[in-house]
């Protein structure tokens, strides 16, 4: 897979390591000179191509250049310059999956496919849906959307009076387009079939669509 991240700082020169060890060619474009002379001379991360150029300017893009691109990663520390990279990559190259990193949490409602986003990460929200799972008990978490809000990866630690408790899987009314992708126990991870039983404090993670979330969520927290 051909990954561009935008952005060689921390975040940046993290994700095109680890993307690098798993065999996929990474180009990091970074504006500051320094850095990309450093990274250049340590040789770190290894194998990671640098690009000295402003991404917000078209003309680099057309230079990396983002042709046979899988997906682009806009992780600067500006949200502006994130959402006109994002906008350039789907816009201007038709880059297939376009993923922007969100710095402030109040220009979240920003990052959407009008400005070429696929994928919106926002830390403060991730954060805020982790706490709220790691103490919720009974209630639905919200851990992650994708495509805009058409599918949601949501949490429910099971109520020790739950009525989906003690019961298998298969004879929980789950709407078609739900599934149950994983359940947390006592420090497993179960990859659930039919017959596996839900008890109470499990963990149940369920990819939902928005059709589905509410029942979805009436079946896990009734008691």
């Amino acid at each position: 897979m051909k990954v561009v991240i935008v952005g060689g700082g921390n975040v940046g020169t993290f994700i095109a390591a680890e993307l690098t060890r798993g065999g996929h060619e990474v180009t990091i474009i970074e504006l500051e000179a320094d850095r990309v002379a450093r990274a250049q001379s340590t040789g770190e991360p290894a194998g990671v191509r640098w690009v000295l150029a402003d991404a917000c300017e078209v003309d680099n893009l057309r230079k990396v250049p983002l042709d046979g691109v899988d997906v682009l990663a806009a992780v600067t520390g500006d949200d502006e310059d994130n959402l006109v990279v994002s906008l350039l990559a789907k816009q201007e190259f038709a880059v297939p999956r376009v993923i922007a990193r969100v710095n402030n949490p109040k220009n979240h409602w920003m990052f959407n496919e009008n400005w070429g986003v696929d994928v919106a990460v926002s830390t403060p929200h991730l954060l805020t849906a982790l706490v709220e799972e790691a103490v919720s008990v009974g209630t639905l978490v919200r851990l992650l959307s994708f495509e805009h809000g058409r599918a949601s990866l949501i949490e429910v630690t099971l109520a020790s009076d739950a009525k989906a408790a003690n019961r298998d899987i298969v004879d929980l009314p789950f709407p078609r387009d739900s599934t149950i992708v994983a359940v947390l126990r006592q420090e497993r991870v179960l990859f659930p079939r039919g017959d596996t039983r839900l008890l109470a404090g499990d963990e149940v993670l369920v990819l939902v669509t928005p059709d589905s979330e509410d029942d979805v969520q009436a079946i896990l927290t009734e008691r």
